[in-house]
């Protein structure tokens, strides 16, 4: 198993929050000591990290490369649709990949509301958001909108849509038995993890029911962490 795939399981979890300055998505490990390798001076260190992320995940060597990830947060988190939006951003920075946002969570506010965009509608559902990255609404793949299920019909009409593009990020709610649906037509799974909220006892319950299920978990990031140091500061230690 690759380092990154192992984070779910090596993930440190802090006994109590830290003093409160930014906040990151952050990574451990060999991860965390690769992130200026691929971060530029001038990135921030959030963007450094979301390259890594997508350096890691999306461009594995066969025949592990993956092209359909779902992002799915233990419990609510507000990062969890700006990562998913930043990671569709990089994917198609390169202007050579075709790249879809996918809105996979069947009820709640919608991913065009958490990203403060317009709201899609039925005469267009699936809407550009930027140079080959476009917008995949839920209403796009779920008849029935305001149901709490999928059928096999809405798998289907999703598994069409994520053919279109060359790279797909599926934004779901809190881990269910509706993530182990949706991820068997993707790739697997990369759960968020909330700093300070997330426990670890929490965290190896979910890792065991996705395995039963056959859901390969392909990482995890833990969102929300906030450093003891101001960002600017903290990239020259």
């Amino acid at each position: 198993m690759s380092t990154f795939g192992e984070l779910l399981r090596t993930m440190p979890f802090p006994a109590k929050a830290e003093p409160s300055v930014t906040a990151n998505l952050h990574f451990t490990g060999a991860a965390e000591e690769r992130l200026a390798e691929v971060a530029s001076p001038s990135a921030s260190l959030r963007d450094g990290q979301i390259q890594l992320l997508v350096q890691q995940l999306f461009f594995r060597p066969e025949p592990d490369a993956v092209r359909r990830a779902v992002f799915a947060p233990i419990e609510a988190s507000a990062q969890a649709a700006s990562i998913c939006f930043d990671v569709a951003k990089v994917l198609a920075s390169g202007d050579r990949h075709d790249v879809g946002l996918i809105d996979a969570s069947l009820e709640g506010t919608t991913l065009a509301q958490q990203l403060q965009m317009s709201s899609p509608t039925y005469a267009q559902p699936i809407c550009p958001v930027l140079p080959r990255l476009w917008l995949v609404p839920r209403q796009s793949w779920i008849k029935e909108s305001e149901s709490q299920a999928v059928t096999a019909a809405d798998l289907d009409r999703l598994r069409e849509l994520l053919g279109e593009f060359d790279f797909s990020v599926l934004h779901c709610g809190p881990v269910s038995w509706l993530t182990a649906q949706i991820a068997r037509v993707c790739d697997g799974v990369v759960l968020v993890l909330t700093a300070n909220k997330t426990r670890r006892l929490v965290a190896a319950q979910i890792k065991e029911q996705l395995a039963k299920a056959r859901v390969p978990i392909l990482g995890a990031v833990l969102a929300e962490r906030r450093l003891p140091v101001p960002e600017g500061l903290y990239r020259k230690l």
